[in-house]
């Protein structure tokens, strides 16, 4: 519920109109803050609550929303999205396993690594998405 709050005020303080749709996609999202979901799942959600809804404007929704910081496109794979893990650092990055599909958020940043090799560029952006087993996985596999 906390989750709902938080959104709801980022929907209203970046000038977006609260709609029950809306706050449904939301409901539906904060299940997922440790790990990502395809869009064709969030759709097909959708179409059981608004059987008439398109899937532009749940594809619209969903682009406004990473605009505001409320969910996170996979960088590998855009047809996947998670909802934001972080609201006090938008900016961070994240272990994805690839066995069991949980995401771990990553504190630090290594951009100054990468732009110290890069004397006199200018770097506009950048994702960065660690990809393998999580403790869990690894620790089943030795066993």
């Amino acid at each position: 519920m906390i989750y709902l709050e938080k959104a709801i005020e980022i929907l209203k303080n970046n000038k977006y109109k609260v709609t029950k749709q809306r706050t449904d996609l939301i409901d539906y999202l904060e299940k997922f803050t440790l790990r990502y979901v395809s869009i064709n799942q969030i759709t097909d959600y959708m179409h059981t609550l608004y059987p008439g809804m398109s899937n532009n404007t749940i594809y619209r929704n969903l682009k406004e929303f990473s605009d505001i910081g409320l969910v996170e496109y996979q960088e590998k794979d855009k047809t996947l999205v998670k909802y934001q893990c972080d609201f006090q650092h938008r900016h961070h990055h994240h272990f994805v396993c690839t066995n069991c599909g949980k995401v771990t958020e990553i504190k630090s940043c290594p951009i100054e690594y990468f732009t110290d090799q890069l004397p006199g560029y200018t770097v506009q952006g950048h994702a960065i998405e660690v990809y393998g087993l999580c403790a869990d996985c690894t620790k089943k596999l030795t066993m």
